[in-house]
């Protein structure tokens, strides 16, 4: 008896899909698409290359400004309950020795 009805649930549930996905080829939706592509291409994509420009520029002015903050030897800024499973395992995985320091005080 399952047997019976099983058959008939997986067909009906096939042919939906086949219904839903037909309509998706009309010829009333390729001005909106192609508008959109061309948005895309023409708008979207340089104005994040204007804006990842900027960023730089600014980044390169600050840095000429930077001047690293003093080490002060805090007891609770030691705390360090295992080591880093890498390296050495004082420094942290993205570790630069000019902008951080490590327990003692900066590297350079």
């Amino acid at each position: 008896m399952a047997w019976s009805v099983s058959p008939q649930f997986f067909r009906n549930f096939s042919k939906s899909a086949v219904r839903f996905a037909a309509h998706g080829g009309e010829g009333s939706h390729e001005a909106g698409q192609l508008l959109w592509k061309r948005l895309t291409i023409f708008v979207a994509f340089p104005a994040i290359a204007l804006c990842g420009v900027n960023v730089y520029l600014a980044e390169q002015e600050h840095a000429k400004h930077y001047h690293r903050p003093e080490y002060h030897p805090y007891e609770y800024i030691h705390i360090r309950t295992k080591r880093y499973p890498w390296g050495d395992g004082n420094h942290t995985i993205f570790h630069n020795p000019k902008k951080n320091w490590v327990p003692g005080g900066y590297e350079e």
